[in-house]
């Protein structure tokens, strides 16, 4: 973990215009710098960089915040990453807590990976079963395809390289038994796997020699955990970025031989189907994903599984099916290049498989078998947003052969507050702007001001209250027709803000048929008191 105050020291040597421009040109526009905006297709530039308020905000699309979420949005990294990358740009040293242990880990593995790699060149039978499946020399060195001997020989490695065995044990090279020390790969094909950053954190190792478990990977530990790392992604992750699409595979030749048939963007989950802990790093970019798996049941059913979870994160992508016992490196050794071309350009969307998946498995001429059907994959459809189900009800009816009015929806989706600035009131927001702007004034203006005074902008001045750096809020700080106002205008501006307010609001009580006379009397009274002290140039607390 980086320490704290290493944080603050690295963001005092920041300048949000200096860090953006080393990724995008930026043009001067007044007092801020513009661009078209790196995170969606446009011709006008609406992407705003203020070096006075040290953040970015795009009118276009809405992304916004400083120049560690810049970095982190545009070289897709995790927060850590971001700040090691941005230390080593502008010479900064990091502090981290038990830095020394975590340097330690690391070297244990990139050495163990170089030394499995050393031993299958010289290995005939390893190379003969990577080379006989298709894969070139090109992807072996690229993709650091090693060899684990017997168990002894790697544990005397260790022991003649004084490694810590206590670590590596923790790290998942080797383990203990009834008969002491023994590794965790032996006379195994090993494929190094990688974290997002480009750290080697374990192995995944295909028996050469019959052992039971045809593959193996590393246990869990505190730098490996397969359930939210998907093998090949550090390489396969600039071609993500790019061309937008994921391509999920069930099988580590699967992901080598597609990148040496052009196919870079290809990753392989680690003997485990997708989980919930994969979405995380599925959504970097905001690709298609392509989920390609075998057509046996077991395939199939991780494929319907998958289709589930991703359709109810709102991702966009769909399944590729394998049939005929092939794979897609049968597939690419076999020369069809072009035909897993037109696979991966046409999967089969995710909801449409899920629903023919759970319909597949009922007898629907059978109507006590229809109606499971109908309640299963009725249960699957209300988990959606409401314009998928309102889409997708039409289609179980037509599946099912039954009137769409069978089909249930639910409205029940919360919706996230967002700025809207459709319909704008330039007092209202020039008030929020000034109070976002100076912070210190708030406890002073929430004494004369109050939610209900805002007409057009409520939810805003809200946010502003409650989330004052949600970067909806950067839309209004960023927008030059909304007016910066100094001590005297805001005072000026609140006067007139106030008396509109508190003239509307007597208008309402006189003509409010629930209120009795006495009370219309006292609210009356009240409203015309403040309004007396508003024209002679006082603000007046709130009390009504």
């Amino acid at each position: 973990m980086i320490n704290k105050d290493s944080i603050e020291n690295l963001k005092n040597h920041l300048d949000i215009v200096d860090v953006v421009s080393q990724f995008i040109e930026l043009k001067k526009a007044g007092a801020n710098f513009k661009a078209c905006c790196p995170f969606h297709g446009e011709d006008t530039p609406s992407f705003v960089v203020s070096p006075q308020k040290q953040i970015y905000h795009c009118f276009g699309c809405g992304v916004g915040g400083d120049a560690i979420k810049f970095v982190m949005e545009y070289e897709k990294l995790s927060y850590p990453e971001t700040l090691e990358k941005l230390a080593s740009m502008y010479n900064v040293n990091l502090n981290y807590e038990n830095t020394n242990q975590k340097k330690q880990d690391f070297k244990i593995l990139e050495e163990v990976n170089k030394y499995y790699q050393k031993l299958f060149v010289g290995n005939k039978t390893a190379k003969d079963y990577i080379i006989s499946r298709g894969i070139s020399e090109f992807s072996i060195e690229k993709f650091e395809i090693g060899y684990a001997p017997a168990s002894h020989d790697t544990i005397n490695f260790l022991k003649s390289n004084f490694y810590n065995l206590a670590e590596a044990k923790e790290l998942g090279i080797i383990d203990t038994g009834q008969n002491g020390l023994y590794s965790r790969f032996i006379e195994r094909i090993t494929f190094p796997i990688y974290s997002i950053s480009g750290k080697i954190v374990g192995f995944g190792g295909r028996t050469i020699t019959g052992h039971n478990a045809k593959y193996v990977n590393s246990p869990q530990t505190k730098v490996f955990n397969k359930s939210r790392l998907l093998y090949g992604y550090n390489i396969a992750k600039e071609n993500i970025y790019k061309r937008n699409r994921i391509i999920v595979t069930e099988g580590y030749l699967d992901v080598i031989m597609l990148h040496q048939a052009g196919f870079t963007s290809a990753v392989a989950t680690l003997g485990t189907a997708l989980t919930k802990e994969h979405l995380p790093l599925l959504r970097r970019g905001e690709p298609r994903v392509i989920v390609a798996y075998d057509g046996d049941k077991a395939g199939l059913n991780a494929a319907f599984k998958a289709s589930v979870m991703l359709s109810q994160s709102d991702f966009e992508g769909g399944v590729v099916i394998f049939g005929d016992g092939k794979d897609p490196a049968d597939m690419v050794k076999d020369g069809k290049v072009e035909e897993l071309n037109e696979i991966f350009a046409n999967p089969a969307p995710f909801i449409p498989f899920a629903i023919d998946y759970i319909i597949s498995k009922y007898s629907i001429n059978d109507p006590s078998q229809k109606q499971k059907a109908l309640i299963e994959v009725n249960d699957y459809l209300k988990t959606l947003n409401v314009i998928y189900q309102d889409e997708y009800k039409r289609y179980i009816a037509q599946k099912l052969n039954i009137r769409e009015s069978f089909v249930k929806t639910s409205t029940d989706i919360s919706r996230k507050i967002e700025v809207n600035l459709t319909k704008i009131d330039i007092a209202e927001l020039s008030v929020i702007k000034y109070i976002l702007e100076n912070k210190n004034s708030l406890d002073n203006i929430l004494d004369i001001v109050d939610e209900k005074m805002f007409e057009f902008h409520k939810n805003e001045f809200l946010l502003c209250l409650n989330e004052p750096d949600n970067i909806s809020l950067n839309r209004i700080l960023l927008n030059e027709h909304i007016l910066n106002y100094s001590n005297e205008e805001l005072q000026e501006q609140l006067l007139r803000f106030l008396t509109k307010f508190y003239t509307k609001k007597m208008s309402n009580i006189k003509f409010d048929e629930k209120l009795s006379l006495k009370e219309k009397s006292l609210s009356l009274r009240k409203i015309q008191d403040s309004l007396r002290q508003l024209r002679s140039g006082k603000l007046v607390s709130y009390n009504l």
